[in-house]
């Protein structure tokens, strides 16, 4: 299962590398040095910073509150699904229960 790290060192560390990359002759270094310095992940805190870029506007793509939009509706859908095939079910027991010759 991944590792989850606060919100907040989250918005931190996007926010070091943001001031690192105005601030800085050469701002491809910054994600690297920031996450090894914070003791994260590269890899980890360019998706950060991608996220951060869909949130805002700048990078198309699914923002963070549109996915857990996306999720729940998912979720929501499964659930409906289960109580159909539930309803189904009980419907058609009912149904051979009625089809049954009385004594």
């Amino acid at each position: 299962m991944p590792k989850q790290y606060p919100a907040e060192l989250r918005e931190r560390a996007v926010r070091l590398v943001r001031e690192a990359q105005q601030n800085t002759d050469t701002p491809y270094g910054a994600p690297a040095r920031i996450a090894k310095q914070l003791g994260i992940n590269a890899d980890t805190l360019r998706g950060w910073l991608k996220q951060a870029d869909i949130d805002s506007g700048v990078r198309p793509g699914v923002t963070t509150s549109e996915a857990a939009r996306i999720a729940e509706l998912e979720r929501e859908v499964r659930e409906l699904k289960r109580a159909n095939q539930i309803l189904k079910s009980a419907s058609a027991f009912f149904a051979a229960e009625l089809d049954r010759p009385s004594r």
